[in-house]
């Protein structure tokens, strides 16, 4: 089985952007070959309690938001009928929302779908 490059992105939850403080709370992929763009994300609501004032319905609202964009869900509006890539680079632009996207990294894997699911237990759980 060949190895497939693929592209991700941290899913940060930034509450007060004047403090520099941040949760990672989901990963983006997109591996262009194999034609998947994916999202997985995970609250730790006893981490999350440490920034006072976050809503957390507000923010597994916007998370599954993101979900709904890597699937392709047309309810999410014009994006979601958009190609994967296009999808991805709505994902991975800088935002001012509470959920920001950290920088783009790269790799390698023979599985993009278990690849998520790893990078989320990695770099957020």
């Amino acid at each position: 089985m060949s190895r497939l490059p693929y592209q991700y992105v941290v899913l940060r939850c930034v509450p007060r952007v004047e403090r520099e403080e941040f949760l990672n709370v989901g990963v983006v992929l997109y591996c262009e070959e194999a034609g998947v763009l994916a999202s997985a994300h995970h609250l730790d609501t006893a981490r999350l309690a440490s920034f006072n004032g976050v809503d957390e319905a507000a923010l597994d609202a916007h998370l599954c938001f993101i979900d709904a964009v890597c699937r392709g869900d047309e309810s999410v509006g014009d994006i979601g009928s958009r190609p994967a890539g296009v999808r991805f680079g709505f994902l991975k632009a800088p935002r001012s929302t509470v959920v920001q996207p950290g920088p783009v990294h790269g790799g390698l894997t023979e599985d993009p779908s278990a690849e998520v699911d790893r990078l989320l237990d990695r770099l957020v759980r």
